[in-house]
Parts: structure tokens; sequence; C-alpha cells
């Protein structure tokens, strides 16, 4: 039976929210002048928001219009945050180009483990194309990258937790629900992953720990690796016996599982 993995990007692929996408933010936001700043906190409260244009986008209030000088018209807003978040990608992809940004562990050895048994490979996301396959290649190494179907950015209409980039995965793989997994970090992600009818296995980050993973498969601080030190099961709600890292065998049991409901 063929079966897939499917990976999110931020936070999964490689901690990039933190040390990534936010200084990002920041600097597109002071070299376009605009009056704002996120710290840690804030930007943890815009992660709700699934997409960078859509959390850039939320800036627009009156008195932020006002402040920067922008457009009144809905058009022209539109333009200028398109414009922002076309320059904020080209600053978090040489960040990632620089190999600011380290894969989070785990990841190249499963891709390795998965591809060798036959499982298709994907990354679904809501960040921009370019930003995912730049941290893509850098993860898991350019030539496996090439194996991967990577679905990312505007390619739906609703983005996560809507299950509308997990659906578009499974018809781009010509695969059932039950025969793919997913990885992500956060409640969105999830939520989305389930609504698609996928199992998911949840690696949390520091943004993304104290989120409700309800649904889950089983829920782990990182995928872990043989020479590091053990991973933490944070819940586990799957035949799967994660030891002193995730394995294959692992994410194969949550498909067993999911085959048989």
């Amino acid at each position: 039976m063929v079966k897939a993995l499917i990976f999110d990007c931020d936070g999964v692929l490689a901690d990039t929210e933190r040390y990534g996408h936010l200084p990002a933010f920041n600097q597109t936001f002071a070299e376009f002048g605009l009056p704002v700043r996120w710290d840690e906190q804030e930007y943890g409260r815009k992660l709700a928001i699934g997409g960078g244009k859509e959390r850039m986008s939320s800036l627009l209030t009156p008195q932020f219009v006002a402040a920067a000088a922008l457009p009144p018209d809905p058009a022209g807003q539109a333009e200028a945050v398109a414009a922002w978040h076309r320059r904020k990608t080209e600053i978090y992809t040489a960040m990632v180009a620089a190999g600011d940004l380290p894969a989070r562990p785990g990841i190249a050895r499963i891709a390795e483990q998965a591809h060798a048994a036959g499982w298709l490979l994907a990354v679904a996301s809501t960040s921009a194309e370019p930003s995912v396959r730049a941290v893509l290649e850098h993860a898991v190494g350019p030539d496996r990258a090439r194996d991967f179907t990577v679905l990312a950015g505007d390619i739906v209409p609703r983005k996560k937790p809507a299950p509308d980039i997990y659906l578009l995965a499974l018809d781009r793989l010509g695969l059932a629900p039950h025969d793919a997994v997913v990885v992500e970090d956060s409640h969105n992600g999830l939520a989305a992953a389930v609504a698609a009818g996928i199992a998911c296995v949840v690696t949390v980050n520091d943004y993304t720990a104290g989120e409700d993973f309800t649904g889950a498969a089983f829920v782990v601080d990182s995928l872990g690796e043989p020479d590091a030190a053990p991973v933490t099961v944070l819940a586990n709600d799957s035949p799967a016996s994660p030891g002193a890292y995730v394995t294959l065998a692992d994410l194969a049991a949550v498909l067993a599982e999911k085959d048989r409901r």
C-alpha cells in the first residue's frame, strides 16, 4: 500500500518562527518605515493567523493606515501588503540560505527512511512557496527535496485551520486520508489535518507547547535523533510507542490504526 508523509513547514522542518520569520517581518517593517515592531509575545499572538500576508494585513486598522500614510482604498492597501510580503520573503529566504535556521531533529532522518520505504513525501504550508522550498532544501538536502510535492502559499482559498491544503495534498498525491500521516506543530495545523481526515502527529515548539492538541495521534517535543537526548512524549492516543526518538514504525502504527477505523 502506498503511504505518504506530509510535513508542515514552519516550526516542523525548522525553528523558523522566532529566529526567521519574526526578524524578517521586523526588518521589513523598518525598511518600509512602518510604525510597528513585533516582540516575541505579540508575534506569538499573530501566529493564530494563517499566512504572512494575512498577519501583515491584520495591521491595517484606520489608525495604522493613517500613521503609515497608506492608500485609503483596499486595493492600494493590498498592493502595499503584497510589496511588504515580497520583501519579507526575500529577507527570510536569504536567512535560510545562510544556514541561520537549523533543521529540527529527526526531519532528515525520517524523510530518508520514508523515501527508502516507498512512501510519498510532501510539504503543505501556508507560507510563501519560495520560503518553504528554501527551508525544505536546507532541512533534507537538495537531492531529497526534489522528491517532495510542495504545496504552499496561496494555492488554496482558505488557510489552516481550514482543511483545504491537506485535501489538495491528498488529491495531488492520489491518496485517501487513511493513507497519509501529517506532522504538525500547532493547533491550527492539527485542526486542518483532522478536518481533512488525516492522522496527525504533533511536534511542539516554544510558541505552540501550550496549545490544545486533542485529536493528535501523539504529541512529542521533537522527532529526536538516536545520538541525542530522548524525546519527551507529551500525549499519546495511538498504538505507537515512541522511545528515545520517533521512528517510521511509529508513524506506520498511526497509519495502521487510522486504516482500521
